[in-house]
């Protein structure tokens, strides 16, 4: 029985995140309802992680094959993107495919995943981003973004990230490791680019309200190992709106 790894891009403005929940419009059940109707039977869909509402992705993966045996894809697989975007919504597209063994899995066998968050870093709103970027409603000059981009750096590396997770979260193993972390402009966006081998609850949208605490003076770069160690979620800064966040790539072993 085939199965299929889809890489997935999506505007999550108007879904309430990823994962099923009972009728709402989320992606999952965009997917699903595209596999049934592109292959002709029920399927399952399995997504590489959940994002939140409002939360965007460039290269979501995620697994789909039939849910009886009896059922096979027959679609030739450089056509299966074709078939599902027929039936999927304007703000969702599978950008490819590609067979994969049976015994894969597309969130247990991730080896790193990598986030970027936008932040549009102007007075002028622009109507283009409107749930595309967080509207920060001021400039950010070269400084404030050799800040941040130095207090990201303090991310790096192997930690305890209580203080970087939703309150009220029941996650007990709070370890992450970030593989990398940098600030840069990007005309007029200021985007916060961070990999890792997996994010905790609202873990990037508190990193990106903590780095423009720094950028506006409140932290200084060098409190964020201080904050690391102290595992108080009071003691960073502010959770981000969803908009600017987008999950941008997943990676796994060759």
């Amino acid at each position: 029985m085939r199965k299929v790894l889809l890489t997935v891009s999506y505007n999550g403005r108007a879904y309430h995140g990823y994962q099923l929940q009972d009728e709402l419009p989320t992606v999952s059940l965009m997917l699903n309802r595209a596999a049934r109707e592109a292959f002709g039977f029920e399927c399952n869909v399995t997504g590489c992680s959940r994002t939140d509402a409002g939360v965007h992705a460039l290269g979501f993966c995620a697994t789909v094959e039939p849910k009886s045996s009896g059922d096979e894809i027959t679609v030739p697989i450089d056509k299966v993107p074709i078939a599902m975007n027929i039936k999927l919504p304007p703000d969702i597209a599978v950008l490819s495919a590609k067979e994969v063994e049976e015994s894969f899995h597309p969130r247990y066998d991730v080896v790193k995943k990598e986030y970027v968050y936008k932040i549009h870093a102007s007075r002028i709103k622009n109507p283009f981003y409107e749930g595309l970027a967080l509207e920060y409603g001021r400039e950010i000059s070269d400084e404030g973004v050799l800040k941040m981009d130095k207090a990201a750096k303090h991310f790096i590396g192997t930690h305890r990230f209580d203080a970087f997770m939703a309150q009220g979260s029941q996650i007990e193993d709070t370890e992450r490791t970030v593989f990398d972390a940098k600030v840069i402009r990007n005309g007029d966006l200021v985007e916060f680019t961070v990999s890792a081998d997996g994010f905790l609850y609202n873990m990037v949208r508190i990193m990106v309200g903590t780095l423009l605490r720094v950028e506006c003076g409140k932290l200084k770069p060098e409190e964020i190992p201080s904050i690391i160690e102290s595992r108080n979620r009071e003691n960073a800064g502010f959770t981000a709106k969803p908009d600017g966040l987008y999950l941008n790539k997943i990676f796994y072993y060759s």
